[in-house]
């Protein structure tokens, strides 16, 4: 990448975090239905043509936020240390995210992240939006597990194993979050957020461990 190209893409990626912070400000503030692209873009001092070539849709500006968590857990399997097992691999780094309470772990009290997940799951739009994200998630995870699994694992395998990898983190996310909610906070909630880790580890391990996995 030469330095104009590079200067062309940090440009764009300046505006894209613009569009997406002045949207979800706006968003926050008024509902998310209650808020059109049109006013985004001219919060944001951009042309409606402008802000759609950066989001294709309305939901976009708010799932922006949760990009870079997209295909983590495929990531994670696929740069494991050699010899490690591809479920040890995500335990370990589903323990990482807690103890630096990553929001996507449920454990985040930081007021703007608790504002940004109440938007997310009250809106139906966005909910409906996630879930393509989880199908997405859970896809590149049956491929990363396909392909990390010893011979004679087949492709069903590895998308059970991946439908329930997803499903379990989504679990604790919310157990950790309904705590939160509960008035507990992200600090003296760790510890037993870690626990319901281990425990929940342990369950897939019991089922997906004899393949390999």
């Amino acid at each position: 990448m030469n330095e104009e190209t590079g200067l062309r893409e940090r440009k764009k990626q300046r505006t894209r975090e613009t569009l997406s912070r002045t949207a979800i400000e706006l968003f926050l503030e008024r509902g998310f239905d209650q808020v059109s692209v049109a006013e985004v873009a001219a919060a944001a001092e951009v042309s409606k043509p402008t802000l759609f070539r950066y989001f294709p849709a309305k939901e976009d500006l708010v799932l922006h936020g949760i990009a870079d968590h997209q295909g983590e857990a495929a990531r994670v399997v696929r740069g494991r240390a050699p010899g490690e097992r591809a479920l040890a691999a995500l335990r370990a780094h589903f323990h990482e995210r807690l103890d630096a309470h990553d929001p996507i772990t449920g454990l985040c009290d930081i007021p703007a992240v608790v504002a940004y997940r109440e938007l997310l799951y009250g809106t139906p739009s966005l909910r409906a939006r996630l879930t393509l994200y989880s199908l997405e998630d859970e896809r590149e995870l049956a491929a990363a597990l396909g392909e990390a699994a010893p011979e004679g694992v087949d492709g069903l395998v590895a998308r059970l194993a991946a439908a329930q990898i997803v499903t379990v983190h989504q679990a604790l996310a919310r157990v950790n979050w309904e705590r939160l909610a509960e008035g507990a906070s992200a600090v003296a909630t760790l510890g037993a957020a870690h626990a319901d880790a281990d425990a929940a580890y342990e369950l897939l391990g019991s089922g997906l461990g004899v393949r390999g996995l």
